[in-house]
Order: C-alpha cells, then sequence, then structure tokens
C-alpha cells in the first residue's frame, strides 16, 4: 500500500505542477495576440484547470504525503525536508489563493469587458497581467522548491 501511495503521490505532483507551469506559458501565448476574446478564453481555461487538477491536485498531494510518511514511520514535523516542503507548499497555497485566483478573475473580467465593448485597454490588461505572472512565479517555484527537498531529502 505505502508504494501505491507513493506513486499517486507522485502523478499527483506531476499533474499539479504540470498545469500551473503551462498555465502561465499559455497565458503569455495568448498574450502576445492583444486579442481580447482569445485572452478571456485562455483565462477562463485557466480558471477551470485549477479547478480540474490543481486543487484536487493540492488534496490528493496533502493526503498521499501524509499517509506514506505515517506508513513509513517518518515524523512530519520534524523531518526536516518534510517540514520544509509543507511549509513552501502552504507558501504557494497562500500565494494561489489570496493574489493568483483574484488576479486570474480580473484578468478575465477585462478581457472579457474589452471583448464585449470592443474597445479593449491592453496595457491596463497587461498591468494586471505583469502582477498576475509574478504571483504565478511564487505559486510555482515554492512547490518546485518542495519537490527539490523530497527528491534530494538534505539533512537539516
Amino acid at each position: 500500500m505505502y508504494l501505491w501511495m507513493k506513486l499517486i503521490h507522485i502523478l499527483a505532483v506531476v499533474l499539479f505542477l504540470g498545469n500551473i507551469i503551462t498555465g502561465l506559458f499559455w497565458h503569455r501565448h495568448a498574450e502576445r495576440t492583444r486579442h481580447p476574446r482569445l485572452l478571456a478564453h485562455t483565462m477562463d481555461g485557466i480558471i477551470r484547470s485549477d479547478r480540474l487538477f490543481t486543487m484536487p491536485g493540492v488534496i490528493v498531494i496533502i493526503a498521499t504525503g501524509i499517509f506514506t510518511a505515517v506508513q513509513g514511520g517518518i515524523p512530519l514535523l520534524r523531518t526536516g525536508w518534510i517540514a520544509w516542503s509543507l511549509l513552501l507548499f502552504a507558501a504557494s497555497g497562500l500565494a494561489f489563493m489570496f493574489r493568483v485566483a483574484p488576479l486570474q478573475r480580473e484578468l478575465r473580467a477585462l478581457a472579457d469587458a474589452g471583448a464585449a465593448s470592443g474597445s479593449f485597454n491592453f496595457d491596463a490588461y497587461h498591468k494586471v497581467a505583469v502582477r498576475w505572472e509574478i504571483w504565478g512565479a511564487v505559486a510555482t517555484v515554492t512547490p518546485l522548491a518542495a519537490l527539490w527537498l523530497m527528491v534530494l531529502k538534505p539533512a537539516f
């Protein structure tokens, strides 16, 4: 059972990280067009993929991570690489909840409004997009650092 949970944990990490990394890529790709309908569609897809992959991935990563640590007899908070990984993962979640997700909704609303009115203020959109990319990078780099810790298991 331990190895199965570990496999599920790793698959969830792959889906989670893949989704958040490709979201940043697809937005940047769509932004180059400056087309509000395409930008609204892209942001809608990113928001939906977060609901389908990112959020469930978080739940599966936490549940299987705790299960495998307990099954492996590894103390969660007294093992440095696990404790720091949990902290990094939590920081990613906070960045996503309080910055990334609200900015995503704002970007979608700006693009929708621009498409509906026929007058799209790309400069205003881009200013929000830069903030979204910065916070998206924070929400991406922190779980990547946690992955590094989980794989290399440095002594603390």
